[in-house]
């Protein structure tokens, strides 16, 4: 059964859902920092979720609200989600919070190269505009007079950001016919049962502060899932992203109260020209999706 569109809603859950995985990147960075290994990390970030939801909802009975008649669909979305995590964490380890923060914001401009290349839409002059004005605003933080990020990071970050606007798509879809509980949860279980090898290969003992801090990756990586995928059952992708660009004011606290670190000028210039690309792009969906495809001209491609 397909939720029916509740935009504000939508907006609200993925602003939570924002800040929900703003904290989860911060413990996730003092995890790296205290000596746990990034396999490791990604491992308890899936299990912990995965454990929690299996006791909540045997202990209550709902056990049944993870039934699915769509196993291979979760398969794909699970290993994908998995994959892109490995970028994801990895670019927060690579760079300061900020800067992935503001690299992860190019996510609708690779959605719209996902669109031209896997669904053959035509991409008129606002959203190639678009297109333009996100990619000079990496090139503004990552060029190479300035020095902020690595190359390595550099590519680390942009990947995630690609695969967060694959994951965002799927993730959509299958908000028609699945509740975010049934999504979150399969997302967990493969993502454990994927990680399980590593953990046996990287994993040590540690100390309760670290097991705190992976306790509390784990808590705040369900949270945001579940916020995330809500949001996405009662709004489109183009709708809510927008919401994402709160993150980048929780990054800079972050890395000023706990790290001492504030992003550095150029983050301030390249950073609002991928916001404002992105922003193009939710306004150019959002207009799209309201126009009749009456003809070539004024059809949903034509912008």
């Amino acid at each position: 059964m397909i939720a029916p569109n509740r935009p504000f809603l939508a907006l609200g859950l993925r602003l939570l859902s924002g800040a929900a995985f703003s904290a989860m990147l911060l413990l996730v960075k003092l995890s790296g920092k205290s000596g746990v290994s990034l396999p490791e990390i990604m491992f308890w970030r899936q299990c912990l979720p995965a454990v929690g939801l299996i006791a909540s909802l045997g202990l209550t009975g709902r056990m049944h609200l993870v039934r699915t008649q769509r196993p291979g669909l979760h398969a794909r979305r699970s290993i994908i989600g998995t994959s892109n995590m490995f970028l994801t964490l990895g670019a927060v380890q690579l760079m300061p919070l900020a800067e992935a923060t503001v690299l992860s914001f190019t996510a609708p401009v690779f959605a719209v190269i996902l669109a031209v290349v896997m669904l053959g839409e035509r991409v008129g002059r606002w959203r190639l505009g678009a297109l333009v004005l996100g990619l000079a605003g990496v090139v503004v933080i990552a060029g190479p007079d300035h020095g902020l990020i690595s190359p390595l990071a550099l590519i680390v970050g942009l990947g995630a950001a690609f695969g967060v606007a694959l994951v965002s798509i799927q993730v959509r879809q299958m908000s028609a016919t699945e509740a975010p509980i049934t999504v979150v949860f399969w997302f967990s279980l493969v993502g454990t049962v994927l990680l399980l090898p590593l953990l046996l290969i990287y994993g040590k003992p540690h100390s309760l502060a670290q097991w705190a801090t992976l306790a509390g990756v784990g808590i705040c990586g369900l949270a945001g899932q579940l916020l995330m995928t809500g949001s996405l059952r009662h709004g489109s992708v183009s709708s809510v992203i927008v919401m994402d660009y709160a993150q980048l004011g929780w990054a800079t606290v972050w890395g000023w109260l706990v790290f001492d670190q504030l992003p550095p000028a150029m983050t301030w210039v390249g950073g609002p020209l991928i916001i404002a690309a992105g922003m193009i792009i939710a306004r150019r969906e959002q207009l799209l999706h309201r126009r009749p495809a009456l003809d070539p001209q004024t059809g949903p491609n034509a912008d």
